[in-house]
Parts: C-alpha cells; structure tokens; sequence
C-alpha cells in the first residue's frame, strides 16, 4: 500500500505540458565553447551559432568582464533567460547591417504552420530605433562576404532554398529598459533547416525613428529564439464542432479531483479559443477507473468535471455557455488492468457546440446552479 500511494503522489506531481518543442538549437545562447574576451565573437564562441555575412555580431555572457551582462560597450540589459544574450546592428551609417544565424534541430515540414519568437531590446546607447525586423529560412547554411543588408540573391549556394517571413505588425522597437517579445506565425515551405535574424532593407527602405542621445545607429540585443509547431504550442486555437477533445494534461491521481498547475495552463488556452466566439458553448465530461462502487466514482467524476468548469468560469466564461456531468467508470478509452490504464480513464473531455444542443443538455447539469457559486 505505501508503494502504490507513493506511485500516485510522483505521478501527480509530474509537469505535464502543452507547449510545443522549440526546435532552435541553444535557443538562449546558454551553451557557449569559452567565456566571451573579444567582439565578433558569436560564431566562435556559441555552438550552433553563426554570422551569415561579414558583419561583426557579438555574444556577451555573465561570465566575461569584457563583453558581460548586464553592462557592456552599449548599455546595460539584464538576461531576458539565462546568462547570455547575442548583440547586433540592423541599422548604421553606410548601410551596415549584421545578422544572427541559427540551426534547427530538423528541418520544417511543408505546409505546416509554426511561430517563430523572440526576445530583443534596444541598447542604452543606440540613438535610432527601427520597425524592420525579418528572418530568412533557408536549406543550407548561408555565409555571404557582405557587410551590408542581406539578400538570397546574393547566397553563393544555388541549391539553396530560402522562406522569408516579415514582422511588419509592430511599431518601432524602441524600449531600452525592458525586453520585446516578436513573434510571427508563419507557414512552412519544406525543408527549412536555419534561420537568419536582422533588418533585410537598406537605409533608405527601412523605418527608421531618431532618438535622443547616443550613437547613430540601431543596437539591439536577442535573447531566447523559439520556434514551435504552431498547432501543437495553441492547441485549441480553433474548435471542430461537436468533436470530443481528451484534456491531455487534466488527468487526476486516484481518489483526487483538484486541478494541479499543468491542468489549469491547458484549461487556458480552451478558455483562450472559448473567448473568440460568444456563440461556442462547453459541455465537460469527466471519468474515473473501476476501482470503486459505482456511486462513488460517479461522484468523483462529477466533482471532476465541476472542477474544470468552475476554473474556466474563474478565468471569465460566462457560466450560461458551460454544462458539466460525471459518468463514473462506465465510459474507459483502455482496460483498468495496468495503472497506466487506469490513469488514462480517470480523463476529463469537452465537446465545443454552437449553443447548448439537446442531446448534450440532457447529459449534463448546468454550472449555474447555487451550489456553483
């Protein structure tokens, strides 16, 4: 008995996620082969990390008194995660531009939507702030002998095969005290492999905002790449009517109905898919496994669904579009025999409806009555 319900307690504390994986290889430069001692140094020092043309991106790190976080030769940034962050040019006189290159740990699948994101901010010392930021996925790795913006026509390499994707939903990047996330959606070409960050439009092209004080010139810091299968990181971005979704991450230790932290971040994002149409109704169902009287489970899972549906009113769900009920055990996906079994029963689902339709209505009990609030 003391081994099973010490089984029960890890497998109730294990995260359990919905975020995607990021597929950037040291994402937040936090590998690193020495501690930073020179400028252009990225390609040198940061595995996974390189520049595309022969402008001098930097690398600064906590461990450097040279180039060292916060302060160093541009201004003072803590990390936005970790202990290092890349610096870069995307405007200076003459057209002068660096860039930041980096891998994927596969490449991308065609047709497939994914968000890329990341993390900047403008240096204490830039006297300009811009609003062109773009990335340019290619195939192969890009190494072009130019210090002024990039273009794929200048790449080398023909077989090389490019994906640009612009962020032009923003307005100027000009905070110099606290990081900026971007982020952009975007739709694979196929076989993108690596990925390369900066400002692809000269001088006279880009947007370009004058500040007081400073350099003549646009320095940012990056820190903390991502990029995500789009459907897997917002899983319920859009809902497929009358459909019945397993809550992959609401699954309950045995005897237990309380929702731990794991649940309740995927119960957000139904909730956030909920918000975008008034017209969308939830009616949640939960299960238990066999062991018990029928009675009970049916109450156990009737206090397990009432749990989803009393945090989704909790974060602001109008209580007139949720019903809940509890089926107890008679509905299980898997046999009871292993404990692997039994814990993929003791499951919570929801079906998304345009209004409250009469089979549905009659299977569950509204949110909304007094013993509810």
């Amino acid at each position: 008995m003391v081994k099973k319900s010490l089984f029960y307690l890890l497998l109730w504390a294990i995260p359990f996620t919905v975020c995607g994986q990021n597929l950037v290889r040291n994402p937040s430069f936090e590998d690193f082969n020495s501690c930073p001692k020179e400028l252009d140094n990225v390609e040198r020092d940061v595995p996974y990390w390189s520049r595309p043309t022969g402008g001098t991106t930097d690398y600064f790190n906590k461990c450097s008194p040279n180039l060292g976080v916060p302060t160093n030769f541009n201004g003072s940034q803590a990390t936005e995660y970790g202990g290092g962050y890349a610096g870069l040019y995307l405007s200076a006189p003459n057209d002068y531009r660096e860039y930041i290159q980096g891998e994927l740990s596969k490449p991308l699948v065609r047709g497939k939507k994914y968000e890329i994101s990341f993390y900047i901010s403008l240096a204490e010392k830039s006297q300009q702030a811009i609003r062109d930021i773009g990335i340019l996925f290619t195939k192969k790795k890009m190494k072009v002998d130019i210090k002024t913006p990039l273009t794929r026509h200048q790449d080398n390499n023909k077989n090389n095969e490019y994906n640009f994707v612009e962020v032009r939903d923003w307005g100027y990047f000009d905070d110099k005290t606290s990081w900026m996330l971007v982020k952009k959606v975007f739709t694979a070409e196929g076989s993108e492999k690596y990925l390369s960050i900066g400002n692809f439009k000269d001088n006279t092209r880009s947007k370009i905002k004058t500040l007081e004080g400073g350099k003549g010139a646009a320095y940012y810091y990056l820190d903390n790449v991502t990029v995500e299968d789009y459907q897997a990181k917002y899983p319920y971005e859009e809902f497929v009517l009358n459909k019945t979704y397993i809550l992959e991450n609401v699954l309950f230790a045995h005897d237990v109905y309380a929702l731990n932290n794991s649940s309740k971040k995927e119960l957000e994002l139904v909730y956030a898919g909920l918000k975008k149409d008034k017209k969308l109704f939830i009616t949640i169902q939960a299960h238990t496994d066999d062991v018990g009287s029928k009675a009970y489970n049916k109450d156990l899972s009737s206090k397990r669904a009432r749990a989803v549906a009393q945090y989704l009113i909790s974060l602001g769900l109008p209580k007139d579009r949720i019903r809940w009920a509890g089926f107890g055990g008679e509905q299980p996906i898997t046999d009871n025999q292993t404990t692997a079994g039994k814990q993929k029963n003791r499951r919570a689902e929801f079906i998304v409806t345009r209004g409250i339709s009469g089979e549905l209505s009659g299977l569950a009990q509204t949110t909304y009555e007094d013993d509810m609030d």
